[in-house]
């Protein structure tokens, strides 16, 4: 689980480390030597500054997988009511369950926001009843579940929030 206390100052990225970012984005495993290609730098500086954006938190890169393709069909959102008292204890034990992939405190309406995957309709139910609702210090819960995706990108620095 991520503890931010504190907003992390920005550090400005040059033009090679957006492009580098942008680049890995529409394939997180293009090489060092292709990097340096395609942006006309050497091997060892996209190499260097590839390292440099991960080890500092710029980046992460890891392989996305498709929950219908592993065996859950079922995916949606959880919205949870919690004795705000309770909530970090409340989101250590939502951290533990496997179904949940996503947590966030939140403002609005419901105090944590969590995506979920789930294997069928009786694990779902498994899933709020027996699982989260258990969780000392939850109040309510709300889930909805996505029917159809209709924007699922991991390039958003590409589009419209520019990276420079």
């Amino acid at each position: 689980m991520v503890n931010q206390t504190t907003l992390e100052k920005k550090r400005d990225l040059d033009k090679t480390d957006c492009n580098i970012i942008k680049l890995l984005q529409k394939d997180g495993r293009i090489s060092n030597t292709m990097i340096a290609k395609k942006l006309g730098i050497s091997e060892a500086t996209a190499r260097t500054r590839l390292n440099r954006l991960t080890r500092e938190g710029f980046i992460q890169i890891v392989a996305v997988s498709n929950p219908l393709k592993i065996g859950y069909p079922l995916s949606g959102v959880i919205r949870i009511n919690v004795d705000i008292k309770k909530i970090d204890r409340v989101t250590e034990a939502l951290d533990k369950i496997k179904e949940i992939w996503f947590i966030v405190h939140s403002t609005g309406s419901s105090d944590i926001y969590t995506e979920f995957i789930a294997s069928s309709l009786e694990a779902l139910d498994e899933l709020i009843y027996q699982k989260i609702n258990m969780i000392d210090g939850v109040i309510r819960t709300d889930a909805s579940l996505i029917l159809k995706y209709i924007k699922r990108r991991y390039d958003w620095g590409t589009g419209n929030l520019p990276l420079s």
